[in-house]
C-alpha cells in the first residue's frame, strides 16, 4: 500500500509538471445579445439598444470605443408583439435609426453615434402584455422577453391643479399618491426652472432636487392599500439650489436670474427594473461581488417598463420668492 501511494504521488506530480502553464482567459466565440429596452405608454414611440457581447485579446476598454466591436453587421428582425391573455392583438415591426446624443462620459461605449431599433407604436395600452422577438436572419436564432406594464396612477399631493407651490423653510412639505399596479419603485424629482441672463444673452435652464431614489413597496400587483405618503424638509430644496448654481463671484458674466416655476417629475419602476437596479448599485458592505440579473431569453439585458406622471409648471408661491431674493446667498446669485 505505501507503495502504491508514493506512485500516486509521484503520477500527480508528473502530471502538474507536463500541463501548460499558459492561461487562456478568452472562451471559444459565442454570439450573444445584449438588449436594453424600457416600454413607457406615456411614449409614442418604442427604443430598443441591441448589440452583442465581446471578448478578445487586448484591453477591452478600447474594444469599447470602437462600434463593430459590439454592432451586429447586419439588421436584425425585432418585432413586439400585443397580448391580451392568450389572444394576440397586433405585431409592431421595429427599423434601425442612428442617434447623436451620447456624449463623452456617458460610458466606456462609443459616441456619439448609437444605432438602436425604434417603432412608432403610439400609446400603449397598459393593460397588456409585451413580446419581444429578435430574429437572427442569417442563423434562425430568436431572442425574446416578455413584460407587464407599470399602470398609471393618482398623485395626489402636490395638488395636480394648484397654482402654486411654496417650500417654506423649517417646514415640511407632503408628498402623496397611489400606489401604481405593476410599480415596485418610485422615484421623485423636483425640477427649478429659471431664467438666466449673462453677458451673453438669456436663457431658460433648470437644476434637479432628486427627492427620493428608493422607495420601494411591499406588493407591486396590491393597489388596495392606503396611499403613500412621505414628509420633506424644505430647507433642502434651498440647499440644492445652492450647491448647483455659480455664484457672481465664481461666474463674472451672470447678470440676473428669476425663478419661473417647478416640476415634480414622478417616475416608476417595474418589479424587474427594479431588481435590475438593485443588482447594478454599488455595494456598501465589504462583499462588492453583487450578482447579476437578465431577463432576456437567449440573451443578457432588461427588457421592462416604467411610468412617468409629471406636474408640470407650478408657480412658486410668495414664500419661496421672497427667500429667494432675500437670503444673502441667493442674491450672490443673482436672484
Amino acid at each position: 500500500m505505501r507503495y502504491l501511494k508514493l506512485f500516486s504521488i509521484f503520477f500527480f506530480l508528473v502530471f502538474l509538471l507536463s500541463c501548460n502553464d499558459k492561461l487562456n482567459v478568452n472562451a471559444n466565440w459565442k454570439d450573444i445579445t445584449v438588449v436594453y429596452g424600457l416600454l413607457n405608454q406615456n411614449e409614442d414611440t418604442a427604443y430598443i439598444k441591441i448589440t452583442r457581447a465581446f471578448l478578445g485579446d487586448g484591453n477591452a476598454m478600447q474594444f469599447a470605443k470602437i462600434p463593430d466591436s459590439s454592432s451586429y453587421p447586419n439588421k436584425l428582425d425585432v418585432k413586439l408583439e400585443a397580448w391580451s391573455g392568450s389572444t394576440h392583438l397586433t405585431t409592431y415591426v421595429f427599423d434601425t435609426i442612428t442617434i447623436h446624443t451620447k456624449e463623452a462620459g456617458d460610458s466606456v461605449f462609443y459616441y456619439p453615434s448609437q444605432l438602436v431599433y425604434y417603432c412608432k407604436t403610439g400609446h400603449l395600452d397598459q393593460n397588456n402584455t409585451y413580446r419581444l422577438k429578435i430574429t437572427h436572419k442569417n442563423t434562425g436564432i430568436v431572442d425574446s422577453a416578455t413584460t407587464n406594464m407599470v399602470h398609471s396612477f393618482a398623485v395626489t399631493d402636490p395638488d395636480p391643479y394648484a397654482k402654486e407651490v411654496d417650500f417654506i423653510p423649517g417646514r415640511y412639505f407632503d408628498v402623496k399618491f397611489n400606489q401604481a399596479l405593476g410599480g415596485k419603485r418610485y422615484q421623485l424629482v423636483v425640477r427649478f426652472h429659471y431664467l438666466e441672463t449673462t453677458t451673453a444673452g438669456a436663457a431658460m435652464k433648470f437644476t434637479d432636487w432628486l427627492v427620493f431614489n428608493d422607495l420601494e413597496v411591499n406588493n407591486p400587483n396590491d393597489i388596495t392599500g392606503p396611499l403613500v405618503d412621505e414628509s420633506f424638509l424644505s430647507d433642502v430644496f434651498y440647499t440644492i439650489l445652492k450647491g448647483s448654481l455659480k455664484s457672481k463671484k465664481a461666474d463674472p458674466s451672470l447678470i440676473l436670474r428669476q425663478a419661473k416655476f417647478v416640476d415634480f417629475i414622478f417616475s416608476v419602476a417595474s418589479d424587474d427594473l427594479n431588481t435590475y437596479m438593485e443588482a447594478s448599485e454599488p455595494s456598501l458592505s465589504i462583499i462588492q461581488e453583487r450578482p447579476s440579473f437578465s431577463n432576456i431569453f437567449n440573451g443578457i439585458g432588461l427588457f421592462s417598463s416604467r411610468y412617468l406622471n409629471e406636474i408640470d409648471s407650478i408657480h412658486l408661491g410668495n414664500n419661496t420668492i421672497t427667500e429667494l431674493t432675500t437670503d444673502t446667498a441667493f442674491i450672490n446669485r443673482g436672484f
